[in-house]
């Protein structure tokens, strides 16, 4: 873990990036985009939930995510955080704060996904979803706001989410309770001048497609391709600009038309 002195980036608000386990993933490209845009990033990854996923663990992901985080100029920090425990929320917001100061910006890019249908899905399974997915998100919402204080109209709260359902019923239902936990934020949240608004970021592949599923998917997307991280990056960094303060409790389809 590498952090740059504080004296050096003391003027850089500190984003609370979750879900941020490779490098070609949408976390990791939304941390990269925030710390060039001049915010410092802690940043979350959980490398069981990897190792046991189709894709592996990808060797050396913290050190090389980190590095470019610190070549951005930015302060950086990774913790380790097993997100089915309802205490790590707050331990992870402890580590930060001690790392690097108040976190103003919380984006939300972490989740179970394991492919299972209303039929086959075991209750484990669901379980496990909606601790990702929806628990440790209002947790995670929770403990930010009871520590909140930067300045009014400063703050943000980002989630991803999705409508993959069929076929995909505890990642799909338990993304459906993430929309609601993160839009009711921008009401519940208005207090503290935090805005929160949740991004479908449609079909992106990170590793999970199979050749089919990715040929399929470009050609139901009105541009014809897929997306990518730096797409989702992109309108995170605007949201969390100061000119993306005014779009608050907005589930955003950012997905090329597919839907």
């Amino acid at each position: 873990m590498t952090t740059l002195p504080a004296h050096e980036n003391s003027e850089r608000p500190l984003a609370l990036v979750t879900g941020v386990g490779r490098t070609i993933g949408i976390g990791a490209g939304i941390a990269r985009q925030l710390a060039s845009s001049g915010w410092n990033i802690a940043f979350t990854y959980w490398t069981p939930y990897d190792d046991r996923m189709e894709w592996g663990v990808e060797e050396g992901a913290t050190d090389a995510i980190t590095a470019t985080l610190t070549g951005h100029g930015a302060a950086a920090v990774a913790i380790e955080a097993d997100l089915t425990d309802p205490d790590t929320p707050d331990r992870v917001l402890d580590e930060a704060e001690s790392r690097l100061g108040p976190v103003t910006a919380l984006v939300m890019c972490h989740a179970e996904s394991v492919d299972s249908g209303l039929l086959d899905t075991s209750v484990d399974s669901f379980d496990r979803h909606f601790a990702v997915n929806a628990r440790a998100s209002w947790l995670l919402i929770r403990a930010y706001a009871t520590r909140f204080r930067s300045a009014p109209g400063t703050g943000r709260i980002i989630a991803l989410t999705s409508d993959h359902t069929v076929g995909n019923l505890p990642y799909g239902a338990s993304k459906g309770a993430l929309d609601r936990i993160a839009l009711a934020a921008a009401r519940e949240l208005a207090h503290l001048g935090v805005t929160a608004n949740a991004i479908n970021p449609g079909p992106v592949d990170t590793g999970w497609m199979t050749p089919d599923t990715r040929t399929d998917l470009a050609a139901a997307t009105p541009l014809g391709r897929l997306g990518t991280p730096q797409d989702t990056a992109h309108l995170v960094d605007f949201l969390c600009s100061p000119q993306g303060g005014w779009v608050n409790g907005q589930l955003l389809m950012s997905d090329g038309g597919l839907a």
